[in-house]
């Protein structure tokens, strides 16, 4: 084993993976790289976010620099769920005030036969993806691990078939209610496209993937089963061996057993469960990732420090914590108080 890699495969985030012990509770924070830190704005200031997200430089640029100013344990790819959307066929524009926007959505079981599974070649399209992976992992220190990811099968098709963002999701649950065969051919392309897109970020060098579940909480555990944990399994059981897999999956705790099943070796639990009774539910032969409350933020010091406090004891001090907000970083936070958790964190996570 290279030195690179020993220190890679000995980092604190990727040996909690494993739940191994660590010497300290390793953190990272979901949206990282974002609108609360001047760093980021200063890069953003200058480009839109499509074209912040499609010019390898300036993505590779943002990645290291959130890792650096806050000193996290691991770097988080930036990127967007939806850009692998557009070699499969779907119009997608980043709406000033609006928000992504897809332009040819699928309403109809006809619309499926438009989405498109990404072959080898249009894989290529994604390039500057990948790019951007091999120039952070370049410049990247040697002990920090750089975490891909990927939205999962049903909040991409979600995505697809709205059209854009939802509160009720009615034409995704309308079309899976009514035509099993439509939604079982767009799930797996997707499931498809997303194990080759996953894999050839691992192949440009992430040590570890995360699957965004970001709006399956709309569903009840049956239809979750019967309509979702097929596809999410096969994305995960799909990936290269060896390299850790972070399932999250947000607003539901009653779907935690369910991601169980799916797979994963972290789970990853929101703040709308406690941390110990989340563990216990997946199991302790699985990682948990987790799960301040991102308005905990907003709290003074000495409340961010308690609350802190409160998720780490939760854990009881048990190998494969990875400590993160329950979602991501909001855009209007205080930069010193995301760098003062990650200190309190290393702080009262040491082991004896």
């Amino acid at each position: 084993m290279s030195e690179l890699n020993s220190a890679l495969h000995n980092s604190r985030f990727l040996r909690a993976c494993r739940r191994e012990p660590v010497d300290t509770t390793p953190i990272w924070i979901m949206r990282q790289a974002g609108r609360y830190l001047p760093e980021y704005m200063a890069v953003r200031g200058k480009v839109s976010f499509i074209e912040l997200c499609k010019t390898p430089t300036l993505a590779a640029e943002v990645t290291l620099t959130a890792q650096r100013v806050l000193g996290v344990d691991a770097a988080i790819l930036f990127a967007d769920l939806l850009p692998i959307l557009e070699p499969m066929g779907l119009q997608l524009e980043y709406a000033q005030g609006e928000g992504p926007v897809i332009h040819n959505p699928v309403r109809e079981a006809a619309d499926v036969d438009r989405v498109v599974e990404i072959n080898a070649a249009r894989l290529g399209s994604l390039d500057f993806v990948f790019e951007t992976v091999r120039l952070v992992r370049r410049d990247l220190p040697g002990n920090i691990p750089l975490i891909g990811f990927a939205g999962a099968p049903f909040t991409l098709a979600s995505y697809v078939i709205e059209g854009g963002g939802s509160r009720n999701y009615v034409s995704t649950k309308t079309l899976m209610y009514s035509d099993s065969g439509a939604w079982a051919a767009l799930m797996n392309r997707l499931t498809a496209s997303l194990i080759r897109y996953l894999n050839a970020q691992i192949d440009a060098g992430c040590q570890a993937v995360q699957l965004f579940d970001s709006w399956a909480g709309c569903l009840s555990p049956a239809d979750y089963r019967e309509f979702v944990l097929p596809y999410t399994k096969a994305v995960i059981a799909g990936l290269h061996s060896g390299v850790p897999v972070i399932n999250f999956l947000t607003g539901n705790p009653a779907l935690l057993p369910l991601c169980r099943e799916a797979g994963g070796d972290v789970i990853g639990l929101d703040w709308r469960v406690d941390l110990a009774d989340g563990w216990q539910t997946v199991g302790f032969d699985r990682g948990v990732q987790g799960n301040l409350d991102p308005v905990s933020l907003y709290a003074d010091l000495p409340m961010l420090r308690r609350r802190a406090k409160a998720v780490l004891d939760a854990a009881a001090g048990r190998s494969g914590h990875i400590f993160n907000l329950g979602h991501g970083v909001l855009p209007d936070m205080n930069p010193d108080h995301v760098k003062a958790l990650v200190k309190m964190v290393h702080e009262m996570g040491q082991r004896p």
